[in-house]
């Protein structure tokens, strides 16, 4: 009998690319995956890699029995979602896909009250950067920092979240402008907006501490590091930060919620979908 999931490690590493990265979507050991697909090889009879060395490419046949793969796929989560929009009471999984920071500050405590009003109700929250492939299921709802322009999704703009530069007391103190150095994004977020205005401040001057997040950032600015971009939910209220004053406005991005239209009419999503207003605009 054909392992159904045997297939399900072969489009991953269709649409990754390689074992490595199939292995860090799936979550697994690069092993594993390397062992599923060498099972489907055996139960099909057929080679699918073409294993050169590190590098590992599909064959022909690979090529063609992956395409067959991703569009089961496709609608096995097409089921999933209309099994979840069918669904009238507040129970199952919700999986949330959230910026990090903007979660922990004014998500998780809507989300939190909901959950304890509905016992039944499982809130899986993942705090990333990255937009999550709701077509895929990676999330059932999305809060992104722009609008989409792909797909068939949902979206509502809930509001907007200012940005201004903000650097230590202390610092400020002992450091004038000419000297200051940066803190900002790393690679992963190097086309971020707010990224783009932090170097065109910066000019010239370094950007001398990079990090993934803004809550690192945020403890790299109050520790002294140098002058960053932060959104002023994080900030308002720190006594050892100060807003820098000679930019007239600040750089604002906009905040849309984000959900696949199969799944519009889900009782869980849609109360789900109320906390996070709640949160965002209260």
């Amino acid at each position: 009998m054909l392992d159904w999931e045997n297939l399900h490690y072969l489009a991953a590493l269709a649409k990754a690319g390689s074992l490595s990265a199939a292995a860090r979507r799936l979550r697994v050991e690069h092993a594993t995956v390397s062992r599923r697909i060498g099972s489907l090889e055996e139960a099909l009879g057929v080679r699918l890699l073409d294993r050169r060395g590190r590098k590992v490419l599909l064959t022909t046949d690979g090529e063609r029995i992956a395409a067959m793969a991703l569009r089961m796929e496709e609608e096995s989560m097409a089921a999933e979602r209309l099994a979840l929009s069918a669904r009238s009471d507040l129970g199952g999984t919700v999986t949330l896909s959230v910026p990090p920071a903007l979660a922990a500050a004014r998500l998780v405590a809507s989300l939190v009250a909901l959950q304890r009003q509905h016992p039944g109700l499982v809130l899986q929250v993942l705090g990333e950067h990255r937009e999550a492939a709701l077509h895929r299921r990676e999330a059932d709802i999305a809060v992104r920092l722009r609008r989409p322009v792909d797909g068939e999704l949902s979206a509502v703009k809930l509001g907007e979240i200012a940005f201004h530069f903000y650097a230590g007391r202390d610092y400020l103190a002992s450091m004038p402008p000419e000297r200051w150095s940066f803190v900002g994004y790393d690679d992963s977020m190097a086309d971020a907006p707010q990224m783009k205005c932090l170097r065109s401040y910066a000019g010239d001057r370094p950007i001398q501490f990079v990090a993934n997040t803004s809550d690192l950032q945020l403890a790299a600015v109050r520790a002294g590091a140098g002058v960053g971009i932060l959104p002023d939910f994080m900030v308002d209220g720190d006594p050892a930060l100060s807003r820098l004053e000679d930019v007239d406005e600040p750089m604002r991005r906009e905040v849309w919620l984000v959900v696949h239209t199969d799944l519009r009419r889900s009782a869980a999503v849609r109360a789900v979908k109320e906390a996070l207003t709640e949160g965002l605009t209260s």
